[in-house]
């Protein structure tokens, strides 16, 4: 029997990735074609963020969100839904002064960064438990939001993901675990290659998934070149595994990704080699622990 592998398909991301793909779905519309087409290759679960039609900038905005969740929802009643609680969570300091906000800052609060979670329940939302450099602006999370927006999560009725960039991350995750403001098991993901988060590498992926609680379900995934070679590590270091344009314009050195669906359809196949099948949405649910 193959073993059963959930296929993530992280379908648009925040940043500045449509200018250098055209694949990267920006409008409502096309982020639910995409979300289609990822589950239809073998994607049991989509990673969602919205961006402004317009400008293809990153957006917070309800409506967007509730457009491409009821798009997807007339077409497809059964793939799983994983909306990002990230937005919100970028700071960027002022010059001359870095005690106030600079452009490109779009720091909110717990409640503001989880009220499409609370007014649309996805089955899974991301919860990044990093505050970090990321890239060339500041990724923050304090023990406080987090806690926070652990609590409105659950009042929703979703499961986190905990996102985690490196190891200290791990580690305030089993704190807050202990707390009880996060349940029992818990649904990981192990997020490597960003800069400046832990790097891409087999050492790495091994070290972060022997610090997780023992009855953690894990996924992992890398960006840019380590896509597949995570994939493949994750694998069959017996985690669950993430694609899409998201994390990685590329189908191969040189070739741009025409889809998010051809990047699934690229897993499936790597997967399929290490004797692993892509899991359905009903099985994914019961290896997450969502509800039915």
């Amino acid at each position: 029997m193959s073993r059963k592998t959930v296929i993530t398909c992280a379908l648009t991301g925040s940043f500045d990735t449509p200018s250098k793909n055209p694949a990267v779905p920006v409008s409502p519309q096309a982020i639910a074609q995409s979300a289609l087409d990822a589950a239809g290759a073998g994607a049991a679960v989509v990673h969602i963020h919205v961006r402004d039609p317009k400008t293809a900038r990153p957006s917070m905005e309800l409506a967007l969100y509730r457009e491409v969740v009821e798009r997807i929802r007339e077409r497809n009643a059964d793939v799983v839904l994983n909306l990002t609680t990230g937005a919100g969570g970028r700071f960027v300091a002022g010059d001359p002064d870095p005690s106030v906000a600079g452009p490109g800052t779009t720091l909110a609060s717990p409640e503001a960064r989880t009220r499409h979670v609370t007014a649309l329940k996805p089955e899974i939302c991301t919860l990044d438990v990093a505050t970090m450099n990321f890239g060339e602006h500041a990724f923050m999370n304090t023990p406080a939001h987090l806690r926070a927006m652990a609590a409105l999560i659950r009042e929703a009725g979703a499961k986190p993901e905990i996102e985690v960039f490196d190891l200290g991350q791990i580690e305030l995750a089993r704190h807050l675990l202990a707390e009880g403001h996060l349940a029992s098991p818990p649904l990981f993901q192990i997020c490597l290659g960003i800069p400046w988060g832990a790097p891409a590498t087999p050492e790495t992926l091994l070290q972060m998934r022997d610090r997780l609680p023992r009855d953690a379900v894990w996924s992992g995934f890398g960006i840019s070149r380590a896509e597949f070679p995570m994939v493949a590590l994750a694998a069959t270091a017996g985690g669950h595994v993430r694609v899409g344009l998201e994390d990685n314009l590329y189908l191969s050195r040189g070739q741009l990704a025409p889809s998010n669906a051809a990047l699934v359809e690229k897993a499936v196949s790597l997967l399929a080699h290490l004797d692993c099948a892509p899991a359905s949405p009903a099985e994914a649910r019961a290896i997450f622990g969502l509800s039915a």
